[in-house]
Parts: structure tokens; sequence; C-alpha cells
């Protein structure tokens, strides 16, 4: 379950560049809520502190449906963000697609459900090597961190030398007024929860990082965890065998993400401690000594309230949530990405960051890393 990379003697897993692309679309509160009717934009605000999202495709304000790019407009597909992404985290490292040996894509929304394909297509449009792996995990906003904990694994016992882990949420496609005016029922209840409010928090993006094995002793992970909580915090029980979409049986509810903001609330502060406390427990690192804490933004009230019970300042949080929405698992890759770009940390100073998340799955991971 956990790892000290501190105590091996084998390369250490390191960051050694990182990219993000978010979409210039900004669908703002008041618009949205327009489209999806449910609750108020003075109340969105207030309960999830989003001012805007990005989109990758617009929505028809009259139809309340997203609208498809026309032909060869680009980017207009997940795997067009998780492309740009990574090219820019490979231009940081100072490396070619041939050096990578995997390709973890991390989403719950590819372009195409099945066989991978999203990872297959970013290794065909890359020209990787043909032993580079090319996997897609399907996962939400923990998901990431998770994959990071089995790749700085892999690293750190020799199986890979490099490797890029991609988080990609695209969800702007799937808006559309019918689907997300509904509401499903919790099991085991006279309750019902609106699918409205996964299209006030989401948004798009996509970020990467590659990682690669290094002998800088002052560099890489730290300290690492990965874990599985057995949680609904997001309902989407359509589209598999057992209610594949032509199914009489199968509502258009089923297919839409319906997420249950009670649990994630009450989940999120409660894996996000002990995900951090364990690492930062491991590094032998008190709250304060780290420069930057990248973690899964669910909306800017959550993470404000998880970050002041924990005793963080306000300069060691970075936070675009208020202006891109929940962008899922590529939420903390995109902040680091931009912190780098800004230079607000460096490749190479040594400083501590650290990641966490939880999400849909559910999923959870957090890492302590010297930059």
């Amino acid at each position: 379950m956990t790892s000290d990379y501190q105590q091996l003697k084998t390369r250490r897993p390191t960051i050694v560049g990182a990219g993000a692309y978010v979409p210039e679309i900004r669908m703002s509160t008041a618009r949205i809520a327009a489209i999806i009717p449910g609750w108020t934009p003075e109340r969105i605000i207030d309960r999830t502190g989003i001012h805007e999202r990005r989109y990758l495709w617009d929505v028809d304000d009259v139809t309340g449906k997203a609208i498809e790019p026309a032909p060869g407009e680009a980017p207009a597909t997940g795997v067009d963000m998780s492309e740009i992404a990574l090219r820019k985290a490979l231009r940081m490292a100072g490396m070619r697609s041939a050096g990578l040996d995997a390709i973890f894509v991390v989403t719950c929304t590819p372009d195409r459900p099945s066989f991978g394909q999203d990872a297959m297509a970013l290794h065909r449009r890359l020209d990787c090597r043909a032993d580079c792996y090319a996997m897609v995990l399907d996962s939400g906003c923990g998901g990431t961190m998770y994959v990071f904990d089995m790749v700085a694994r892999m690293i750190a016992s020799g199986a890979l030398r490099t490797a890029a882990i991609v988080g990609s949420n695209f969800s702007s496609s799937m808006v559309d007024r019918d689907l997300y005016t509904q509401s499903v029922p919790l099991d085991g209840s006279d309750k019902s929860i609106g699918a409205f409010l996964s299209a006030y928090v989401f948004g798009d993006g996509a970020g990467a990082i590659v990682l690669r094995g290094e002998d800088d002793d002052q560099r890489g992970v730290v300290a690492s965890v990965a874990g599985n909580e057995h949680l609904d915090l997001v309902l989407r029980p359509g589209g598999g065998a057992l209610l594949p979409p032509h199914a009489a049986r199968t509502r258009p509810v089923d297919l839409a993400f319906v997420v249950n903001g009670a649990l994630v609330q009450h989940s999120y502060m409660r894996c996000m401690r002990q995900s951090l406390e364990h690492v930062l427990a491991r590094g032998q690192v008190a709250v304060g000594a780290v420069s930057r804490y990248y973690m899964h933004q669910p909306n800017q009230r959550l993470l404000e309230h998880f970050a002041e019970s924990i005793g963080l300042r306000r300069d060691q949080l970075p936070s675009n949530v208020a202006r891109n929405g929940n962008t899922s698992s590529a939420g903390m890759l995109i902040l680091l990405a931009e912190d780098l770009e800004r230079g607000a940390v460096a490749l190479g100073s040594g400083e501590l960051v650290a990641f966490a998340a939880i999400g849909a799955g559910a999923h959870l991971g957090a890492q302590l890393v010297r930059l």
C-alpha cells in the first residue's frame, strides 16, 4: 500500500516535465444555469464558488444540447486536448516520444469507450515505439494520483524508465438539457439526486506529466500512497453490458454523470486528510514545509474548507476551479503545469510539493515529491 522511495537504491521516480491544455470557451455560471435549470446562478456560486467553466464544445442556448464543431476544426476531442498537454510535457522534459516506455491515460470521458483507443490514438500520433505501453484507465478525479503511485512503483522497481500520465476530462460534448434536468433515486432511500449539479461543476481540460527514473537524491518521489474506497460518489450505471444504451430498461439518465454532493463532501474531507497525513508522516515533513499542494478540486468552497481544516496558508494552495470548473483527473496536473509555466515552482529546485485526490470509483492517492 505504501512506499518510501528514499530507502530504495534504484533510480527514483522524478517529474521531468508537465503540460496542460484548457479550452477557450468560457461557460459562465449564469449561462449554464439558464441552459440547465435547477439552481439559480447565485446559489451555484454560493455553494460551489465556480464562476465559469471551460468547454471544448459550445452549447446551444435554445435546445440545451452540445454543438459539435465543424469537421477539421481542432482541438475538438479529448485526444486532441491530451496530445497538446503531452507534447508540452515532453518538450519541458527535453524528450522525444521515442523515449517513453508507457503512456497511461486516466479519464472517465474517453472519445471512444472501448479497447483503450484514446491511448492508442496518442501512441500513433506521437509515433511512439511499438513496445511503449498505451493504456486507458477508466477513473475519475482520484485516478491520476492512483496511477501515479503505480507508475512510481514500476519506475522504482526498474520495470520502466520513463512514463507519461495524462489526465483528461471532456464533458461538454455530453451537455443535454433533457438529460441533465432528470434525477435518479438513491438506493435504499426515498430520496433522489438531480443530475444538474454535474453540468454546473465540470469543465474540460487535459494535463500531463512525464516521470523518469533519476539518480539525483535531491529530487523525486519521497512518499506515495494509493487505495480504494467503495463509494458511489458519482452515479452512472448505464452504458455497460448490464444496461446497454439500447436496452428497454435503460433510462436516458442512466447515461448521465450524477454527483452525490453530500457523499463527496464527507468522503473528501476524510480521505484527503488521511492520504496527506500518511505521505507527510512518511517523509517526516510538516504541513507548513510543503511549498504547494496540488489537490483535487471538487469545487472552490470544499477545497477552501479542507485547506483551512489542515492549516494550509493561502500561498500553498493553487486553485483554478473557480474559472475552469472541476476538470476531474486532469485538475492536479493542470495546476502543476500552470505553476511551472509562471515560475511559482521550478523543476530541479528540490522544493517539496504534494498531490492528493479522491474520486468516483472510488480511487484515491497522494504523493510527496521533490521537484
